[in-house]
């Protein structure tokens, strides 16, 4: 796996870190979550700044997106209880397969 497929993952997990904290924050009310909020969104975005260098932006872009939007949903059940039903569980499976399907498709 490149530097670039590292950071990019690093930036999507990071996403999911800023998504949690800006839930948790209830509106920048709480100081903890809401700097969380913003390191993790700086931090995402430089990574994923770093990764497009050699990777092609659809392809970043979508896969920053799809580990974020997919991680987010998936934490949100985990850690704070969340609906969990056939539907929901679909969509996120349906999301890692295209992340999986770009990442072969950079590879190929």
């Amino acid at each position: 796996m490149s530097k670039a497929w590292i950071y990019l993952f690093t930036a999507g997990v990071l996403e999911i870190a800023m998504a949690i904290g800006l839930k948790l924050s209830e509106g920048f009310t709480k100081l903890g979550p809401s700097v969380v909020t913003f390191v993790s969104a700086a931090a995402s975005f430089y990574l994923l700044s770093i990764a497009m260098r050699d990777l092609p932006v659809g392809t970043g872009y979508a896969v920053w997106v799809g580990i974020g939007a997919a991680g987010t949903a998936i934490f949100g059940i985990v850690l704070l209880g969340e609906t969990a039903n056939a539907l929901r569980l679909g969509g996120v499976a349906l999301i890692i397969a295209g992340v999986a399907l770009l990442k072969f498709a950079e590879a190929a």
